[in-house]
């Protein structure tokens, strides 16, 4: 995967690794998770990179293509349609974004040929499957700040995307994000040796008062 220019490519592995749950609670931030509904289009996806926020007309994919012109190699495409499910996205822009070095794309539209993109392996999360065509007719907005199903995303904050949801940290909080997740992640592990170990959750979590109740 490119490097997306904003962040380290160890601070991207690092995100990959600690996953969306970890980091979602890391960062206190409510709207940083998209609607859930947005889903990966095959099992196993997972990317981490720099936002690059598009806004599409309902059923006009134009704003894509521009998008991928302008969006710096390492970037995750972040479309909003306004919920308006087609096929903005198929097997031609993905080889296409495979070659202009964009990460990954998540869109609250539609995709489609979808064995191809399993094939191909290419981090694609969705609202939903379409094989509606779109037009080619306006480009609302490309590279400006947008509200992703009522998530802010501007242009360089982090995405992390994986089977369990997308998250986006804005920028100037997401290396404290990482460290807090790192933190938490070292926490669960211990609890987890000792769970392994016999000792429980109520233990653990101090809520030991409620197994008399």
């Amino acid at each position: 995967m490119s490097v997306s220019a904003r962040f380290s490519a160890e601070a991207l592995e690092l995100a990959r690794k600690l996953g969306t749950s970890t980091l979602f609670e890391a960062s206190g931030l409510p709207t940083s998770a998209v609607d859930p509904a947005v889903r990966p289009v095959w099992a196993g996806a997972s990317v981490a990179g720099s936002a690059y926020p598009v806004e599409c007309a309902p059923g006009d994919n134009l704003a894509i293509h521009v998008a991928m012109e302008k969006a710096p190699r390492g970037s995750i495409l972040v479309v909003a349609t306004g919920g308006f499910v087609a096929g903005y996205w198929g097997e031609v822009l993905t080889v296409a974004a495979e070659a202009s070095g964009v990460a990954g794309l998540v869109i609250d539209g539609g995709v489609r040929d979808i064995a191809a993109l399993t094939a191909r392996r290419f981090p694609v999360f969705t609202r939903g499957i379409s094989v509606r065509g779109t037009i080619k007719a306006s480009v609302p907005s490309v590279g400006r700040t947008i509200s992703f199903t009522g998530t802010p995303v501007a242009t360089g904050d982090l995405v992390v995307a994986d089977d369990d949801g997308v998250i986006v940290i804005p920028a100037a909080q997401a290396e404290a994000t990482l460290a807090k997740g790192q933190a938490r992640a070292d926490k669960e592990a211990i609890m987890m040796q000792q769970l392994s170990e016999g000792r429980s959750t109520l233990e653990l979590l101090s809520l030991a008062q409620w197994s008399q109740r």
